[in-house]
């Protein structure tokens, strides 16, 4: 019965959920197993036999659902849970408890602490794998929702909420690891004026073409790109030095130039330039968000008083 439940309800959604990455916490050697051979099929599977392994998985990568035994030694799954809930990069973690505890009060602290399910001991392979499967598809349907409200709809890169969320978590990612972020603030020089010249509706192109041209730029899946306003567009580079920022800021400027779009005519460039800012710091205690953003703002400002058409760096 069981393999014809998985044959019938998961091969066929298997591409859709390949990717998912499921974490297993179990002190038994025997539970992590079965549901390790049940879910990997379809899953990645990661495992822990403590919560202390569990947190050393969770540093290295954040899996897209995590199954939580409740009765563990030194650190039990309801704690964990708590500890879970109050940290800003786990927060939204899908835990199910997997528990040979049946008492209702149980349940309803679980519940309560932030899990989306419980799942009883013994095992049954079905319940396991639908309850899996729904609370990924879950997931999957809540990413895509928050995804479309982290897009900027004329330019299809990140917005100023994405900006928002992407340096605020990268800023805490990286003070763990002593890591350094570096930031390009990206101005595209008398924007009113190309506007005004030409029209909105040619203006939205230009914003298109520059934000397609900085996307190519960048090359590493963790290097973001986002619009953060009118004609302002913010490059994050995790673990990018200042020299390696700067270089990306003279790709960036030179492949903009080589578009070769006619500005207006009263502008000080016949053709459409940028002024660059950046700033590199490695994230701290002592330091804010906000305080790489003005560092790179206040190399912008000094990009434009130059003359515009060029970058300029905050020095480490």
């Amino acid at each position: 019965m069981a393999k014809s439940f998985i044959q019938a309800g998961y091969q066929q959604q298997s591409a859709a959920t390949s990717l998912a990455r499921v974490l297993v916490v179990d002190d038994e050697l025997t539970n992590l197993r079965l549901m390790g051979d049940l879910l990997s099929p379809y899953y990645e599977v990661l495992i822990a036999r403590s919560v202390a392994e569990a947190r050393d998985v969770l540093q290295k990568q954040i899996p897209d659902l995590l199954l939580l035994d409740v009765m563990m030694p030194e650190v039990d799954g309801f704690s964990f849970c708590r500890e879970l809930k109050e940290n800003n990069d786990t927060r939204n973690l899908p835990v199910i408890f997997v528990t040979a505890l049946h008492d209702e009060t149980d349940e309803l602290k679980g519940l309560q602490l932030g899990a989306v399910d419980f799942i009883h001991k013994p095992i049954s392979a079905p319940i396991l794998l639908a309850r899996v499967h729904t609370h990924l598809e879950l997931k999957r349907r809540t990413d895509m929702l928050e995804q479309r409200t982290l897009i900027d709809a004329l330019t299809g890169v990140g917005n100023r909420r994405a900006y928002d969320l992407i340096l605020e978590a990268e800023w805490r990612r990286l003070q763990r690891k002593q890591s350094c972020l570096s930031m390009l603030i990206v101005d595209i020089d008398q924007f009113k004026l190309y506007n005004d010249c030409f029209g909105h509706r040619q203006g939205d192109e230009c914003l298109q073409k520059i934000a397609l041209v900085l996307s190519n730029v960048i090359s590493r899946s963790s290097d973001q790109l986002t619009r953060y306003g009118g004609e302002e567009f913010a490059l994050l580079l995790p673990e990018t030095p200042l020299k390696g920022a700067v270089a990306i800021g003279e790709r960036a400027m030179q492949a903009i130039r080589d578009l070769n779009l006619p500005h207006a005519p009263d502008t000080y460039h016949s053709r459409v330039t940028v002024s660059i800012g950046v700033a590199c710091l490695y994230p701290s205690d002592k330091a804010s968000p906000e305080t790489l953003f003005l560092n790179a703002d206040e190399q912008l400002y000094e990009a434009k008083n130059a003359g515009r058409d060029r970058i300029c760096f905050h020095p480490e």
